[in-house]
């Protein structure tokens, strides 16, 4: 009987490992109304073919007003894909058509809203560092912005 205990509480911790190991591909981020995103900072994985960032808007207020994206760039080019992003407007999500020096981006929700952003690492890891997320709604990136760590 001691034994089967044993046995089954090492599965269960080696599942618990497993499943672990897997999560480590994607990260849950947040962004409110008061322009503020719960991370400051993402870990990717160089072991991970592709990794997944989930957005919610954990806030009430509509897109067009307090909408929130989540932009994956160089660093060096924020300002630049801010500033190219107001133009565009929020019918093309903040982002200038076929901007090359965005990485990756989603598209922008309002409050109670979700999305996905999926971009492979070796799109990351040819980028070189270092490498930033940002939300690209107009002034937003001041406070909305953290830093992409390859490790």
């Amino acid at each position: 009987m001691f034994r089967k205990l044993i046995v089954a509480s090492t599965l269960a911790l080696g599942a618990a490992g497993a499943a672990h190991a897997a999560d480590t591909c994607s990260a849950n981020l947040e962004g409110n109304d008061a322009m503020r995103y719960n991370m400051a900072n993402i870990d990717v994985p160089k072991s991970c073919a592709t990794f997944t960032i989930n957005l919610k808007h954990t806030g009430k207020m509509a897109k067009n007003v307090m909408g929130h994206n989540v932009v994956v760039a160089k660093t060096a080019d924020m300002s630049g894909i801010d500033a190219d992003g107001i133009k565009a407007g929020l019918a093309a999500d903040y982002i200038k058509a076929g901007d090359a020096r965005v990485i990756a981006h989603s598209k922008v929700v309002g409050g109670g809203e979700s999305t996905t952003l999926s971009v492979p690492v070796a799109k990351l890891t040819a980028a070189g560092a270092p490498l930033s997320f940002f939300c690209s709604f107009p002034g937003h990136s001041a406070l909305m912005k953290g830093t992409l760590t390859l490790k």
